[in-house]
């Protein structure tokens, strides 16, 4: 077992900082590294020094990044990504994607718009097949041997992941205009009481709908719900087909809304609870492979690029 460093030497100091920042504990870093806590924790305490400045607050029960933290982890992170394919390329020459990359991705998600991605990323790197998997249930990205996922935070497990938040979209309170001619437009969140209601199921986003309004006081409504399913693409076919008044992220309606096929309704009132936010997953940081290192920089540069998809 290691001994803890005398002096510091910043680039490890930077790697296992940035493990315990990931696991959320000193001990669960020692374990990733096969170091000692002692260690651990000493080259922690050096970097701090270094820095002059405190990067984790500690109490007996729990870590927490400090803005300090948070702002060095994100250097730290790239730093080293930058370093290992740096050092990957130079250990076995200039690597071309190949090979095919298994992708897992939420389902409502990518059936509405994860295809231009996709034909843009294949004509780039040709040498790659990509098998996609669209989920909606929980994954876990190694048991399961996917080499990388575009999913909800809540779909992904599966050891030490490296997570790149994509986007958060917000949801939106809709019914086509076919509907509202035979139902009075909700006014106020008590008024979806008298209204026919589609919803996700229940075991994805819960019974509750959470309304705020600009005096910022909370409307729960109870959802009771006529038609309830787990993919978004079918409630947005359903509130086009005049079945009723549904919520749904705010990109996935936005054509519907701007030509008149759909109609926001709420409009006064903040939803919450109900954001859907997508990350982009993948095992590890070490030996990440060629392919899937290509398809991480590209779908990472493409949701920053691409308003359209927000």
């Amino acid at each position: 077992m290691s001994k803890p460093p005398k002096t510091i030497n910043q680039l490890q100091a930077m790697r296992v900082f940035l493990s315990v920042a990931e696991h959320g504990s000193f001990g669960r870093a020692a374990a990733s590294l096969a170091l000692s806590n002692a260690v651990v924790t000493r080259y922690v305490a050096l970097l701090e020094v270094h820095l002059h400045t405190r990067l984790i607050n500690r109490n007996t029960r729990s870590i927490s990044l400090t803005e300090a933290g948070n702002a060095y982890a994100q250097v730290c992170r790239q730093v080293i990504e930058d370093l290992e394919r740096v050092e990957t390329q130079i250990a076995h020459g200039v690597s071309v994607p190949s090979g095919t990359l298994r992708v897992v991705a939420h389902a409502s998600f990518s059936l509405h718009g994860l295809t231009p991605l996709l034909k843009q990323y294949l004509a780039e790197c040709d040498q790659v097949r990509l098998a996609l998997t669209l989920l909606h249930r929980p994954v876990d990205l190694i048991e399961e041997g996917f080499d990388v996922g575009i999913v909800a935070p809540r779909q992904v497990s599966g050891g030490t992941l490296i997570r790149r938040p994509l986007v958060t979209v917000a949801p939106v309170a809709v019914a086509s205009p076919a509907y509202l001619e035979t139902h009075r437009a909700p006014k106020h969140p008590a008024e979806l009481a008298r209204h026919t209601l589609l919803a996700p199921s229940a075991d994805i986003h819960g019974n509750e709908w959470h309304f705020d309004g600009a005096d910022g006081a909370r409307v729960p409504v109870l959802i009771d719900a006529a038609y309830a399913v787990n993919n978004s693409v079918m409630l947005r076919q359903a509130a086009l087909a005049g079945m009723g008044v549904t919520i749904l992220p705010a990109n996935q309606v936005a054509a519907d809304l701007a030509q008149g096929a759909l109609v926001r309704v709420l409009a006064n009132y903040e939803i919450r609870g109900a954001d859907k936010e997508l990350s982009l997953v993948y095992p590890g940081r070490r030996h990440v492979p060629a392919k899937t290192r290509s398809f991480v920089d590209f779908t990472v540069d493409w949701f920053r690029q691409n308003d359209a998809t927000r």
